[in-house]
């Protein structure tokens, strides 16, 4: 492509609302522009961008036995009542009405329109294993869309769907979309990790995050540095402790204090001159309408995400003020688990305290000398805390490290949580109904394309991937003015792309020094640069982007050299 026939309009300035280098540098190097809050257009170097990582989606999840198809973003509103998440799903749901007054919402994810497609036309175990999967176009109504198509409200989506006739089966169909996944980013050419995640408003029973490592990344992990062990935040476990002997003879007796204004961890430990890992929080949560106490040591922090899958709850969230009077008899900061009438579940950081304090569920009060068993019973002892990095991995016990990461691909087993909702069923071979098992998988497009830019730049701009490059080569003459150069140029740009290569001939005629920021912006990864001094010696100079490494080729060599480059780049298994 001829860089004068081109729509790429780079800039040098920061767009002031470009929280993130990956935003930033897309509009800098002319990927998108932004429409209105959360909605993008992307330009054709962007676009290209996309292409490429579509490309490489399709290949994988066609090996992997996937089908290609195309379903409605627009969905009516009964598939989604019929599986429960018209009500459920939030805010972020676009609903809207037709002129019939039938009631529509934009697809954020696909899980019921694909369910309705499939309960219609399998019947029999003989029609399954099946897995479909589109690149398609979703919409979710951000309340506060940021960081550019990081997140935003409509944004391109690979989304599959399996379905099996058993556990068994599912687990197979899990593990090639496991594999597909490690496939994709591998071949993006981006450093990533699997990690066990939470399942959120999709549901279902187990999945894995694909998370690209980032600096900036929203999202943060934990991993085993001796072991495959990786988890997000919200997922990662804290193993289960021995539990010590505890012998009653140490129990001291049970105070009343009087705390005045005291409510927090911090006034309570400095009132009574104790530590925080002497008292226990007792926090009250609401889940689906029922009160639940929440133990914990002082100096953690619960995670309401394991609280909410212990308890199996649709919604959990911490109980209003009028929820804890009415539960505990005392206003918030006061509660505790002595003589409360509700269900007590205990973090394992409080499984070997002894004589600790906690609110006494009366306003202005704390008891010191409390101890399990004595003073109150418990309905159990789990994991509830958010993970810190005292802590030892829950697999083999080897240190946990921490990073940061960003999301771009997430794997559900979903079990029958749709399909029994919605009746998706066969026959088996006896002729019984059974219930479909499922699995979702998703890949988000713009944000994988984001992510790898916030993996890959410098101070100058963008460092593709070769994979993930919106083209391979840019060739740059020095001087467009002087004929020979020109020739030169025109005849190697000509030659290349015969080659099969993706190359853009920079022919403006501009400084060399506009050229050269513009090709480091936009983060090409191979550049030619023919000049009149180097042509004289029959050579060009070749620059690698990513190392920044400078060296003169013989003309008539350079072809050839690119092109190892770029199969090297594109096929590194092959070498």
């Amino acid at each position: 492509m001829r860089y004068s026939e081109m729509f790429l309009p780079t800039g040098r300035e920061v767009p002031s609302d470009a929280e993130v280098i990956s935003h930033q540098l897309m509009i800098r190097a002319g990927m998108i522009r932004k429409l209105t809050s959360g909605l993008y257009s992307y330009l054709p170097l962007g676009y290209r961008v996309i292409r490429k990582l579509e490309q490489i989606i399709r290949e994988e999840m066609n090996k992997a036995g996937a089908e290609e198809v195309h379903l409605p973003m627009v969905q009516p509103a009964e598939l989604w009542q019929e599986s429960g998440r018209w009500v459920h799903y939030g805010k972020e749901l676009l609903r809207f009405h037709d002129r019939h007054d039938h009631e529509y919402c934009l697809g954020p994810t696909h899980e019921e329109v694909i369910t309705s497609l499939v309960r219609n036309d399998i019947k029999t175990y003989r029609q399954l294993p099946r897995n479909l999967y589109q690149i398609q176009t979703k919409f979710r109504d951000e309340v506060r869309p940021r960081f550019g198509v990081m997140r935003c409200r409509e944004f391109g989506m690979k989304d599959a769907y399996s379905f099996d006739v058993d556990e068994e089966g599912a687990e197979k169909s899990y593990e090639k979309m496991f594999a597909a996944y490690n496939n994709i980013f591998r071949r993006c050419g981006l450093k990533f990790r699997p990690v066990e995640a939470d399942s959120g408003s999709i549901g279902g029973k187990y999945s894995h995050e694909f998370m690209v490592m980032a600096e900036s990344g929203e999202d943060a992990m934990v991993f085993c540095e001796k072991c495959s062990y990786a988890a997000n935040l919200e997922k990662a476990e804290v193993a289960c402790p021995e539990k010590k002997r505890i012998f009653e003879d140490d129990w001291l007796p049970l105070e009343e204090i009087n705390t005045p204004d005291s409510r927090t961890i911090e006034e309570v430990s400095a009132f009574l001159k104790v530590d925080p890992q002497d008292i226990v929080k007792t926090l009250i949560f609401n889940a689906d309408g029922k009160p639940y106490a929440v133990l914990i040591r002082g100096d953690q922090e619960v995670n309401e995400i394991k609280v909410r899958n212990y308890l199996g709850a649709a919604e959990l969230e911490l109980a209003t003020d009028e929820m804890i009077m009415k539960t505990t008899g005392a206003p918030r900061g006061f509660a505790g688990p002595v003589n409360i009438k509700i269900p007590v579940l205990l973090d394992y950081s409080v499984i070997d305290m002894v004589n600790f304090v906690t609110g006494a569920n009366k306003e202005d009060y704390h008891l010191k000398n409390v101890n399990i068993g004595r003073d109150f019973n418990i309905q159990a002892f789990a994991d509830f805390r958010v993970v810190s990095d005292q802590d030892k991995c829950p697999r083999c016990g080897g240190d946990m490290k921490f990073a940061r990461g960003i999301e771009v691909g997430h794997v559900f087993k979903l079990g029958t949580k749709y399909s029994k909702a919605m009746k998706a069923v066969y026959l088996d071979k006896d002729g019984q109904e059974k219930i479909m098992i499922m699995g979702c998988y998703g890949i988000g497009i713009g944000r994988t394309v984001a992510a790898g830019i916030e993996q890959n730049y410098d101070e100058n701009g963008i460092v593709w991937p070769m994979p993930l490059a919106p083209y391979q080569v840019i060739i740059t003459p020095v001087n467009v003015n002087e004929k020979d150069v020109m020739a030169a140029a025109e005849n190697l740009y000509l030659a290349l792309k015969a080659s099969g290569l993706e190359v853009i001939f920079d022919d403006r005629d501009e400084r060399a020094g506009v050229k050269f920021k513009d090709a480091d912006l936009i983060g090409i990864p191979l550049r030619i640069v023919v000049g009149r001094k180097n042509l004289e010696q029959g050579k060009v100079e070749l620059k690698i982007r990513k190392t920044g490494e400078n060296k003169l080729y013989p003309l008539q060599e350079i072809a050839q050299e690119i092109k190892q480059i770029v199969e090297q780049e594109l096929n590194p298994d092959r070498l």
